[in-house]
C-alpha cells in the first residue's frame, strides 16, 4: 500500500494520479482531485472514459460522517424507440451525464476554482502525453475504426509516442470558462446535436437542456460486522450486496482464500445474484425495482439453500424476492482530512458508440446498448429512461476504518466488488493485496463457464473442474478481471492508505508536502 498522513489519489494512469495529487497539494478536496483526475483520464485513456460518458460517485464526508451518492447517468432521447436501438453508432447514444455530475459534485464538495481542475487535462490534450503500454494495446485493438481525431496517420499511437488532441483541448477550455452550460446549452451542445443529426440520430436540444443528474442515498448491507455501501439502480450495485449476503451464510473465513470450497461458493453465489440482477434491474424512476427485498438477509438465506456444495449449477435461476466487456475508469481519492471520493466513469465499450463530436475530439458513449430488447422487460427503452448501468463505485466501513473502492470491467464489477470485500473481511488482506488477489469472473448468465486467473493454485483449479465448473484460464493479472483502486482512512490515527491494481498501468500517488522555496 501507499501510506501517508496527507492525501492520496489512485487512478488507472499515473499522469492522472499525479495531477490529482497536485490538486490536493493546492488545498483541493478529495472531490476536486477526483474531478481533475477524471478529466485527465478522458485525455490519456480516451477509449474508456471522457466527457461523452456517464458517472457515478460515492462521497464520504469525514466531518459529518455522512455518505452521499450521485447518479450522473443520462437518459434516452425522448424520440428514441426500440425499433431504432443499436449496439453502437448514434442510436446507441444516451445523454452524457458526466459533466453535469462533475458540476454538481464540485458545487457541493469542491474547494478550488472549477477552471483550476481542468488545467492539467487541457495541458495534456494540447501539449500531448506519451502513450503507456496497456492503454496503447486497448487503442490498437480499435485501430480499424479510429476517428481522425483519435489516430496518428490513421493508426493508433505507439507505446511512448506523444499523442495530442487539440480538439479535445478546445472543448475542455470551453468547460473551464463556461462550466456545465457549455456542454448542455452552449457550443459543445450545438456541435453534439449537429453531429447527431448528421448521423440520423434522435437527440434533441431539450434532451440536453432538461437533463439533471440525481443525488441518491446509497443502499447498504452488512458483512460479518462491516457496513458495505453501493448505489441504487439503475446500476448493478445491488448484485454485489446480494452476493455478500449469500456468501455470509457460509464460513468462508474458516475455509481459507484458496480453498476450493471458498471459490465454489463464490462462483455459485454470483450465478444466483446475477440471475436476479438481469431479471429485475431497471431505472427506478420508471419501474419498481425490489431492491430492499433483493438485499435482505432472509432472501439471501433462501437463495443460499439452492447452492449444492458438491456440484456446480449450470442453469439460470432468478428468484422472486417479492411476497407471493466494457471499458471504464475507476478512481479513488482520500484527502488529508479523511474525505473520500469513490468515483467511476465510462463511455461503456471501447471508444463508446464510435461517434466523435464534430470539432471537439471526444466520443459519445453507447450506454443505450444496455436497454433490453424485450418490450415487456422493466429495462426496455422508453423516453427519458436510463438504461441498465454496469459502472458502480463502492464503499465499506467498520469502526474507524473507511474504504472507498471500485473495480472496472462491465458485468465483472459487482462480482469483483464482492470478492474484494471478502478478501479484506474473510481473509485479512490489506487493500493492495485484496486488489491483487486472483479472481474469477463470469460474463454471461447461465452455464458453468467462467474465466479465472492462472495464479489460483492448480489443486484448486482441478477441484473446481471436478465440481463441474468449466474453467477458462487467463493470465496472471488479466485485464478481463478489471483493474481497480482503493483508498482507506483511519479516523483514529488520521493515516491514509491507497492501492492500485497491477491489471492497469496506474498508481497510487501521495500528495506532496508544500516545501519552502530556497
Amino acid at each position: 500500500m501507499v501510506i501517508s498522513t496527507l492525501g492520496i489519489a489512485a487512478t488507472s494512469q499515473t499522469l492522472a494520479s499525479q495531477a490529482a495529487a497536485q490538486i490536493l497539494a493546492q488545498g483541493g478536496s478529495a472531490m476536486d482531485a477526483a474531478i481533475c483526475a477524471n478529466a485527465v483520464l478522458g485525455v490519456v485513456e480516451p477509449m474508456s472514459c471522457g466527457i461523452g460518458g456517464d458517472l457515478f460517485a460515492i462521497c464520504w464526508d469525514a466531518a459529518s460522517g455522512k455518505l452521499t451518492g450521485i447518479n450522473a447517468s443520462g437518459w434516452a432521447p425522448a424520440k428514441l424507440h426500440a425499433s431504432g436501438m443499436a449496439q453502437s453508432g448514434i442510436h446507441s447514444v444516451t445523454v452524457p451525464g458526466c459533466v453535469d455530475g462533475w458540476s454538481r459534485l464540485h458545487e457541493r464538495f469542491g474547494k478550488l476554482r472549477w477552471a483550476t481542475l481542468m488545467e492539467p487535462a487541457i495541458h495534456y490534450a494540447q501539449a500531448g502525453f506519451p502513450v503507456t503500454e496497456i492503454i496503447q494495446r486497448q487503442w490498437r485493438e480499435s485501430e480499424s475504426t479510429l476517428a481522425p481525431a483519435l489516430s496518428i496517420d490513421g493508426r493508433a499511437p505507439r507505446v511512448g509516442e506523444v499523442f495530442r488532441n487539440p480538439e479535445l483541448a478546445a472543448a475542455l477550455r470551453l468547460l473551464a470558462g463556461s462550466g456545465v452550460d457549455a456542454f448542455y446549452r452552449g457550443s459543445i451542445a450545438k456541435a453534439l446535436l449537429k453531429t447527431s443529426t448528421r448521423f440520423g440520430g434522435t437527440l434533441a436540444a431539450d434532451d440536453l437542456h432538461e437533463y439533471a443528474s440525481e443525488w441518491v442515498t446509497p443502499i447498504a448491507s452488512t458483512y460479518r460486522g462491516w457496513s458495505i455501501y453501493e448505489l441504487p439502480p439503475n446500476g448493478q450495485g445491488m448484485a454485489a450486496l446480494e452476493m455478500l449476503n449469500i456468501m455470509e451464510q457460509f464460513p468462508l473465513h474458516q475455509y481459507g482464500a484458496h480453498s476450493p470450497d471458498t471459490w465454489h461458493i463464490k462462483i455459485e453465489t454470483q450465478k444466483l445474484a446475477y440471475a436476479d440482477l438481469h431479471r429485475h434491474l431497471a431505472d427506478p424512476r420508471h419501474q419498481a425495482v425490489p431492491v430492499e427485498a433483493l438485499i435482505s438477509k432472509s432472501y439471501a438465506a433462501e437463495r443460499a439453500r439452492l447452492i449444492d456444495l458438491h456440484r456446480a449449477s449450470c442453469i439460470d435461476r432468478p428468484g422472486d424476492p417479492l411476497p407471493a466487456k466494457g471499458d471504464t475508469v475507476y478512481l479513488a481519492v482520500v484527502d488529508r482530512d479523511g474525505n473520500i471520493a469513490s468515483l467511476i466513469q465510462s463511455i461503456y465499450q471501447s471508444f463508446g458508440s464510435g461517434v466523435v463530436v464534430d470539432g471537439f475530439g471526444f466520443h459519445l458513449h453507447n450506454r443505450g446498448a444496455l436497454f433490453s430488447r424485450h418490450p415487456s422487460h422493466p429495462n426496455a427503452v422508453a423516453p427519458r429512461q436510463r438504461p441498465f448501468h454496469t459502472i458502480i463505485p463502492g464503499f465499506m466501513r467498520k469502526g474507524d476504518t473507511h474504504i472507498g473502492f471500485g473495480i472496472m470491467g462491465g458485468f465483472n464489477q459487482a462480482q469483483a466488488h464482492a470478492q474484494f470485500v471478502s478478501n479484506v473481511v474473510d481473509h485479512g488482506m490489506n487493500i493492495q493485496a485484496a486488489l491483487e488477489a486472483p479472481r474469477f469472473t463470469k460474463p454471461g448468465i447461465g452455464g458453468c463457464d467462467l474465466l479465472i486467473e492462472a495464479r489460483v493454485p492448480e489443486s484448486t483449479l482441478n477441484a473446481l473442474r471436478g465440481l463441474g465448473h468449466d474453467l477458462h484460464i487467463l493470465g496472471d493479472y488479466d485485464s478481463q478481471m478489471g483493474g481497480g483502486q482503493a483508498v482507506l482512512h483511519d479516523s483514529a490515527t488520521h493515516v491514509n492508505c491507497a492501492a492500485s491494481s497491477p491489471r492497469k498501468g496506474g498508481a497510487a500517488i501521495p500528495q506532496p508536502p508544500l516545501l519552502r522555496q530556497g
